[in-house]
């Protein structure tokens, strides 16, 4: 897998599953732009002998807090990941990827249909990997979990399964009150493949 992100760049204009075959990548361009204003109220002073009037006295606007966006912590990392690839598992299986595009954050949906995520999928599917072996085991990451925007983090890893391990790169937005999936890349890998420096082997 060849593909990076920095803090000001996300992954490139196909917001999905990218896959084995291409450094494709998704930009869903994400600025947020807030305005405040600041509203000038005008009071006036008891009338005396001579009349005084206030001067106007700006009032700043008061900021609404900034969404919470509460970090995963390793329990809900793991959590997240499994879901996404019971979800991806599900999806080979029944051969319906509308669940797992339902499931998944707006610009995912937008850039993504059913039809074009079985396409993504049809190499993993075709080979009869068994995602649901995932499940057994807890995700080793390759790289610290990072934000690779405000409301976006990433999260890249492999599950050390035998004779094939997994290995993922995904992203999760923030929407609607909850991390939702933003783009996934999923590769099987034999075991010399998949050992990074370091990791020890489960045994």
């Amino acid at each position: 897998m060849n593909l990076t992100s920095h803090e000001k760049e996300m992954p490139g204009p196909c917001a999905p599953a990218f896959f084995v075959s291409g450094a494709r990548r998704i930009s869903i361009g994400l600025s947020l732009a807030m305005v405040a204003a600041m509203l000038p109220v005008s009071g006036h002073a008891q009338q005396t002998a001579p009349q005084i009037q206030a001067q106007p006295v700006p009032v700043p606007s008061v900021q609404p807090p900034p969404s919470i966006r509460p970090v995963p912590g390793a329990l809900e990392l793991s959590k997240l990941v499994w879901s996404t690839m019971a979800a991806v598992d599900h999806a080979n299986i029944s051969g319906n990827y509308s669940v797992l595009r339902d499931m998944s954050a707006q610009g995912f949906q937008i850039n993504n249909n059913a039809a074009r995520l079985g396409e993504v999928f049809a190499s993993i599917r075709q080979s009869r990997i068994d995602l649901s072996n995932t499940l057994l085991v807890p995700p080793t990451y390759i790289e610290a979990p990072r934000l690779v925007q405000a409301d976006v983090f990433e999260v890249k890893g492999l599950f050390q399964i035998r004779p094939t391990s997994i290995q993922f790169q995904i992203f999760y937005q923030w929407e609607q009150g909850r991390w939702k999936l933003y783009g996934i890349d999923v590769q099987p890998l034999t075991m010399v493949e998949a050992m990074p420096a370091g990791v020890p082997t489960n045994r």
